[in-house]
């Protein structure tokens, strides 16, 4: 039970820390940039952002600590794991970007191939640990919402 427990740990830092990193691209424009933006009429408040991502990781985290704990030599929680990083690459990228870049359009390429790979990641998740796998469905929803708003923001810019 402490080796699990300790997985969780390892694996909610890791991702608070991707999203501590990424927020440096945010920080850098959301400021400036960002605030010129013609935004959607659903457009959450700024201060929103932080207490949701934070929710949000943790979660992603305690999931991903869930399916290592059920032990790396099992290959479908290798194959789990693997996509929940090369997800969680992306979802920091789409940061680096969106904002530090100040391209919503590549953006969006970025969010719809991070969606397949949030699917992917609860379909692998879900094989090794259905607890697992629920745990990320409030992520695959706010990222789909995410993408509404990267589209709308596009269009609207």
């Amino acid at each position: 039970m402490r080796r699990k427990v300790t997985k969780i740990v390892i694996a909610v830092i890791v991702c608070l820390l991707i999203g501590f990193l990424s927020s440096f691209a945010t920080q850098s424009s959301v400021n400036d940039w960002y605030i010129t933006l013609n935004k959607p009429s659903f457009n959450p408040p700024n201060w929103l952002f932080a207490p949701v991502w934070t929710i949000l990781y943790v979660m992603m985290g305690v999931a991903a600590g869930i399916v290592w704990g059920k032990g790396f030599h099992h290959v479908w929680v290798k194959t789990a794991l693997y996509h929940f990083g090369f997800q969680l690459l992306l979802n920091a990228s789409w940061s680096i970007i969106f904002f530090g870049l100040k391209n919503p359009l590549a953006a969006l390429f970025v969010i719809l191939i991070l969606l397949v790979l949030i699917v992917l990641t609860i379909r692998w998740f879900n094989v090794v640990s259905k607890k697992a796998a629920i745990l990320m469905v409030p992520y695959l929803f706010w990222v789909i919402f995410a993408t509404a708003l990267n589209f709308k923001i596009w269009e609207l810019n």
